[in-house]
């Protein structure tokens, strides 16, 4: 069985490297593409290429928008032109981080019967994670990026203007993405249904393959897509969703949290999250940042690669 890990990424080259090199140790027989965004930073492609199984590739970033979709949509046409072979595609950013050996995730794959990994649900409905006025401003209209990006103070200078959004329906002012939104008519109907989740998923080839197809026959849904707010939580959820002959596990086996921010990110892991990251049957964990806490990398390092090190003189 092959595993592929597409690591799309766009900041912070020392964590990127770190991720890279202990991801390689870790599975040295899987691929490992990167995707970066070199317009967001630099990234010594040249040292990373010289690794066994590691490719890097231009890719595109971004927050809010179709572009971090289109990065995966490209690497996956990437992976198809140059005949690659996996069996299972695990998308990563370069903020995560594997909380087991790699070994033990690729025997729980090799053994399952399910053909996904993601987190779903259905976005118009009581199951819903967000509200419904939320569901609405993502997916009822289409944005324009603003011509440059607002900063912090200045949003909280303009905050008050969203009052427009709760009293008329014909556009929306989304200050956290920069983006200005008009009413669309949305292609969902009662035989395809919006979903949501996060971006972050592991699917087999079968899941892949109907993706990446669905993508090229289907243009009119990926414009429609291309034009809404937070694309990447809908768009792979929707299209894998909506067929009912792929046996989807409602689990992305990622550990994060959102229980203590309100922007849309989830909470950067401390160490102080340790216990908890390691106690969930998760595979890998988001979000991590080198330069506000180290050392629950250096923990996770000890506790994967000592027992990767067991694993392999058995």
């Amino acid at each position: 069985m092959k595993i592929c890990y597409l690591i799309q990424t766009h900041r912070c080259q020392e964590q990127i490297y770190r991720l890279v090199h202990t991801m390689n140790r870790l599975s040295p027989d899987a691929y490992i593409v990167v995707s970066h965004d070199f317009t967001a930073c630099n990234l010594n492609a040249e040292a990373l290429n010289q690794l066994p199984k590691v490719h890097v590739i231009s890719g595109k970033g971004g927050r809010g928008t179709f572009d971090i979709v289109q990065g995966y949509l490209d690497a996956v046409e990437w992976l198809r032109t140059n005949d690659f072979n996996f069996d299972w595609l695990i998308n990563l950013s370069g903020q995560d981080y594997p909380v087991q050996p790699l070994h033990k995730v690729e025997e729980f794959l090799a053994k399952t019967s399910c053909d996904g990994f993601l987190e779903f649900f259905r976005v118009f409905s009581e199951e819903s994670h967000w509200s419904r006025r939320e569901g609405n401003s993502r997916y009822f209209y289409r944005y324009q990026k603003f011509s440059s990006p607002l900063s912090e103070r200045l949003v909280k200078f303009l905050n008050p203007i969203k009052v427009v959004n709760y009293i008329q329906p014909f556009f929306r002012i989304n200050l956290s993405y920069s983006m200005l939104g008009t009413r669309i008519n949305p292609p969902f109907t009662e035989d395809f249904n919006c979903y949501g989740g996060s971006f972050f998923c592991t699917l087999s080839k079968k899941c892949v393959n109907y993706l990446y197809d669905f993508y090229l026959e289907n243009p009119e849904v990926v414009e429609y897509y291309k034009g809404v707010c937070v694309s990447d939580e809908s768009f792979i959820q929707t299209i894998l969703a909506n067929n009912r002959s792929l046996n989807l596990q409602n689990d992305p086996k990622r550990y994060f949290d959102f229980s203590q921010t309100r922007d849309g990110r989830p909470h950067t892991l401390t160490i102080h999250d340790y216990s908890s990251i390691t106690q969930s049957d998760s595979h890998f964990a988001r979000k991590f940042d080198i330069t506000v806490d180290k050392e629950v990398l250096d923990y996770l390092d000890n506790k994967i690669l000592n027992v990767a090190l067991e694993n392999s003189l058995m």
